[in-house]
C-alpha cells in the first residue's frame, strides 16, 4: 500500500482509523521555519470530529505529537514526524461489516486488494481519518506558502444542490463570516444546514462541492505533460476519500463555452506588467502558472455510511443480505473537507515551489 506522495516536499502517512495512533512523516522542509502551533492547531480543529452537529459524535482532539524534525520551536531540515493518537474509538460498530461490505466503502474492494489482512476496523487505512495528519502537514506548507506571499483559502460552494454566491472576483482570499461552516453567505450556509439536518433525520447523506483559490504564486511555474500544475494538485487532491472530481478555472463550463468566450485576453496593466483580463484558465496555460489565482472546486459524495437498509451480500453464506450503517457518522462530510482541500492544495503548490 502506497501512501507517499511528492517530489520535494514528500508526506508519508501512516495508521489506522482505529489503531493507536495516525501520523505523517514530512520529508524535504526547509529548515529553521518556526512553527505556529497556535496556527496549526487551529486549522486541524477545522476537520477534528465532533465539533459541530453536522458532523460525526466521534469526539478527537486531533492533537500532534512531533517526535522528529523541529528543535527549538524550528524545522531541523531533517524528516518531521507527527503522532495523532487515536481515544475515541468504538470498533463494535464496524463488528457487523467484517462479512457484510458496506455499498460505496473499500469494505470488499480492500479485502479483496489485500487478501483480507487489511485492518477493516473505521475503514482502516482508508478512513478519512488519515486526513488529519494531512491536514497537519497542510498547515506547516500553509505557513511556508504564506511567507513566500501566497495565500490558500476555500469554502463550500455548493451541498445538496444549493450554491453559496457567486464570486466572479476570485482575486482576494474568501471572506467567511463563519470558519466553523465556510460559506460567504451565512443565509446560503443556513439552507445547507438545514438540507445536512434533513438527510440526517431521514437516515440519509449528502455530498456537495468545495472551491478554493490560491493567490500569488508566481508565474512560470510547472512542467508541460505529466507535470502541469493541475496535474499535480489533481493527483493529490483526489487523493483525498470520497472525491469524485475536480475541475480548474471555467471546468466543464469550458465544453459549452465559444474560443472567443473561454480565452483570457492578455495586456499591460497601469504599472507596465503583463495582466489577463478574466481567468477562465484558473491561473494556469499548458500546464504552467500565468500568476492568475489558481482555482478549483473538488466534488465529494455523499457519505456512504448511512443508517437507511441497504442491499449487500453476506461473504460467509454467500447470500443476499441487507445492511443499516449505523453508528457515528457525517451526515454530510464537506465542511470538515475544507480545511483538508486547502491542505492538499498547499503541499503540491509548495512541492512545486521548493
Amino acid at each position: 500500500m502506497s501512501s507517499i506522495w511528492g517530489n520535494k516536499i514528500r508526506i508519508s502517512l501512516f495508521g489506522e482509523s482505529h489503531g493507536p495512533a495516525i501520523g505523517v512523516v514530512i520529508d524535504g522542509l526547509p529548515p529553521g521555519v518556526t512553527l505556529d502551533m497556535a496556527f496549526i492547531n487551529a486549522h486541524i480543529n477545522r476537520r477534528a470530529p465532533g465539533n459541530y452537529p453536522w458532523s460525526t459524535e466521534r469526539k478527537e482532539p486531533d492533537r500532534p505529537e512531533i517526535v522528529s524534525g523541529v528543535y527549538n520551536g524550528k524545522t531541523c531540515g531533517t524528516p518531521l514526524t507527527a503522532i495523532i493518537h487515536n481515544t475515541d474509538t468504538r470498533s463494535s460498530d464496524y463488528s457487523k461489516f467484517n462479512n457484510t461490505p458496506r455499498p460505496g466503502h473499500a469494505d470488499l474492494t480492500g479485502r479483496l486488494r489485500y487478501n483480507g489482512a487489511n485492518d477493516p476496523r473505521g475503514s482502516g487505512h482508508f478512513s478519512g481519518r488519515i486526513t488529519a495528519p494531512l491536514t497537519f502537514a497542510g498547515a506547516i506548507c500553509m505557513q511556508i506558502l504564506k511567507n513566500r506571499g501566497v495565500s490558500v483559502s476555500a469554502r463550500i460552494f455548493e451541498i445538496a444542490g444549493i450554491r453559496d454566491i457567486d464570486r466572479p472576483d476570485l482575486s482576494t482570499p474568501f471572506h467567511i463570516p463563519d470558519v466553523a461552516f465556510p460559506t460567504v453567505d451565512t443565509a446560503r450556509g443556513d439552507l445547507m444546514k438545514a438540507a445536512i439536518a434533513d438527510a440526517s433525520a431521514q437516515e440519509d447523506s449528502v455530498g456537495g462541492i468545495i472551491e478554493a483559490l490560491a493567490i500569488g504564486f508566481p508565474a512560470g511555474i510547472g512542467n508541460p505533460i505529466f507535470d502541469k500544475v493541475e496535474s499535480r494538485l489533481a493527483a493529490i487532491i483526489m487523493s483525498l476519500p470520497a472525491t469524485k472530481g475536480i475541475e480548474f478555472g471555467r471546468g466543464f463550463d469550458v465544453a459549452r463555452a465559444m474560443g472567443s468566450q473561454n480565452n483570457d485576453p492578455i495586456y499591460l496593466d497601469n504599472e507596465g506588467r503583463i495582466a489577463r483580463r478574466s481567468n477562465h484558465a484558473g491561473g494556469t496555460e499548458g500546464g504552467i502558472s500565468n500568476g492568475m489565482p489558481i482555482t478549483l472546486r473538488v466534488a465529494f459524495k455523499p457519505a456512504s455510511s448511512i443508517a437507511r437498509p441497504q442491499e449487500t451480500i453476506n461473504l460467509e453464506t454467500q447470500k443476499a443480505d441487507t445492511l443499516e450503517a449505523r453508528g457515528r457518522h457525517d451526515p454530510c462530510i464537506v465542511p470538515r473537507a475544507v480545511p483538508v482541500v486547502e491542505s492538499a492544495m498547499a503541499i503540491a503548490l509548495l512541492d512545486l515551489l521548493e
